[in-house]
């Protein structure tokens, strides 16, 4: 496809009088990058091709990938005048910056080069097609140092057809290349996978989209707000054919200035000052301002669906801000600043609440009826639990809520109970005796016998720990068990241990215990007011599962 102006009838030779006006090109195909300077966000790509070129290390065949608009067309056009371009003198070699001004290089941007062959496997699909492919390699190259095959979304290929390209794709002819191209990597079998270069084209920055189309607008003589364009920026996700699509319908809908409020009236997108505010009074638990609120936004024609995904957008925008502070150039300062205020104010739990509760009301717009209802009471119920206590502070409630009976047992073993007065340094005079089983336990973990605690946490159960005398039960343990644990314990405390050992008997182990104990407080939870009311807001939420800790 040409690159250069759009001829309907090439080589037809119209009247003198008869000047028809040049047809308008889309931004798209009019700013099409031509040579590897002009191409956004690839730089490790280009610098390998560039190194391949200047050493002569040429592949056979090159893959390239990436999502839709990023350039993978664009960039095996520009391989192509890479590796045939002959300079405006016509001495030139192959090379990384193409002249764009020889006949190879022209006639490849125009789409007219007679040895470089674009073939769209979607539209030819068969293993005749090719068969066509296969019989034209056989002859050289016309007049251009290299015959290239381009295939475009080549994962269209059938089975049949790419098992008739793997022996050319192995060993081409000299002279000939090919550079496949696809959105979808996975559909391309591991045999031409690995027969190719691969290049995994990146998704575009918002910024640099941004940047991008300012200057393209400053090149169409047409002006737009920063906000209008990091908003078309964000729509494009990563893409710059997408971005220049919406640029150009942006043009066309605005005028000479396309603003930001133009631009979210096109895309449908909220406004992004309205979101904060609806946040902000979902934080606060204004709920007549929240229904005011949503009302207007609805009479606007904003679709509910797409307010919720923008809340989404906002929670996770203050989530990543909390967690990996950063300055987004795509942001107004305004927006910075709120993100920056809410990132200290809500903690992870919280944050992390909303997120889920945002997307639980999501599905629920997406099958309701009536929309905007469903998103009606998926902020009330944000309202709601705008004023709960956060789970871990909850929890931290019920521990210190808990009877004397319960904080009278033995601490379970773990980084919080592994302070027995065990010495540091070795020697009978510096030790003390474990004071229990759970802190001889918690003595093993803490100098580095994992394998031993692990047996004497999950499966020895205690019939008697009076140190250095141990009475244990067990069946199954490897050899070795038995006889390491009463070393460990002489070695690490000066003293001899007895320890007797007894096929059955004994009380639960550490393990059961800790999981009873956290089956107890489950019930507890359970009866608050609090989690009753959580359960009834959420009748399909399930119970947590007790875990032991690790031994």
């Amino acid at each position: 496809m040409s690159d250069e102006s759009d001829i309907a009838f090439p080589g037809l030779d119209l009247p003198a009088t008869a000047t028809a006006p040049a047809a308008y090109r889309v931004l798209a195909r009019k700013y099409r990058p031509a040579s590897f300077d002009a191409l956004l966000g690839q730089d490790a790509m280009v610098q390998t091709l560039g190194n391949a070129i200047a050493r002569g290390r040429l592949a056979q065949a090159w893959l390239l990938t990436g999502v839709r608009g990023v350039g993978k067309t664009s960039t095996a056009r520009i391989i192509a005048k890479a590796l045939n371009c002959i300079g405006p003198d016509g001495q030139g070699g192959p090379t990384i910056s193409p002249c764009g001004q020889c006949e190879p290089c022209t006639a490849i941007a125009a789409g007219r080069h007679i040895d470089v062959v674009e073939m769209d496997a979607a539209s030819n699909t068969g293993v005749d097609d090719v068969r066509e492919i296969i019989e034209g390699v056989r002859y050289a190259a016309v007049s251009a140092r290299y015959k290239i095959h381009i295939i475009d979304e080549v994962h269209m290929l059938s089975k049949a057809a790419f098992n008739a390209l793997l022996k050319t794709l192995e060993e081409p002819p000299p002279g000939v290349k090919f550079i496949m191209a696809t959105t979808e990597v996975n559909k391309v079998p591991a045999t031409i996978l690995s027969r190719c270069q691969r290049f995994d084209l990146k998704r575009i920055p918002a910024d640099m989209l941004a940047g991008h189309f300012a200057r393209i607008l400053d090149a169409e003589g047409v002006a737009a707000e920063a906000d209008a364009l990091a908003l078309i920026a964000r729509a494009a996700e990563g893409s710059v054919r997408d971005g220049l699509s919406i640029l150009d319908q942006a043009i066309a809908h605005s005028g000479e200035t396309i603003t930001a409020a133009a631009v979210r009236d096109m895309l449908g997108l909220a406004d992004r000052s309205a979101v904060r505010d609806l946040f902000g009074q979902v934080l606060a638990g204004d709920v007549p301002g929240l229904m005011a609120a949503i009302a207007r936004q609805y009479d606007l024609g904003q679709d509910p669906a797409q307010l919720l995904r923008e809340l989404l957008d906002l929670v996770h925008g203050i989530t990543r801000q909390r967690m990996a502070p950063r300055h987004d150039p795509a942001l107004s300062a305004e927006e910075q600043a709120a993100l920056d205020n809410w990132a200290k104010a809500l903690g992870f739990p919280r944050l992390s609440l909303l997120w889920q509760m945002l997307l639980k009301g999501l599905e629920e717009v997406n099958q309701a009826p009536v929309p905007l209802q469903a998103a009606e009471m998926a902020l009330l119920r944000l309202c709601h639990a705008a004023d709960l206590p956060d789970p871990g502070s909850l929890i931290r409630q019920l521990q210190q809520d808990r009877s004397p009976e319960a904080g009278a047992r033995a601490p379970a073993p773990g980084p919080a109970t592994t302070s027995a007065p065990v010495a540091a340094t070795a020697g009978p005079a510096a030790a003390t005796l474990p004071a229990d089983f759970a802190t001889l336990v918690a003595l093993f973990r803490q100098r580095g016998e994992a394998r031993l605690a692990h047996y004497l946490h999950d499966e020895i159960r205690l019939i008697a720990c009076t140190p250095p005398s141990l009475s244990l039960a067990a069946t199954g343990l490897p050899g070795d068990v038995k006889a390491a644990i009463a070393t460990c314990l002489a070695g690490w405390t000066g003293t001899k241990w007895h320890v007797e050992w007894h096929a059955d008997g004994g009380g639960p182990t550490l393990r059961e215990i800790e999981i009873a104990e956290g089956k107890a407080l489950i019930e507890k939870m359970k009866s608050d007011p609090v989690v009753a009311a959580l359960k009834a807001a959420f009748p399909d939420a399930e119970d947590p599962v007790p875990l032991a800790r690790s031994a």
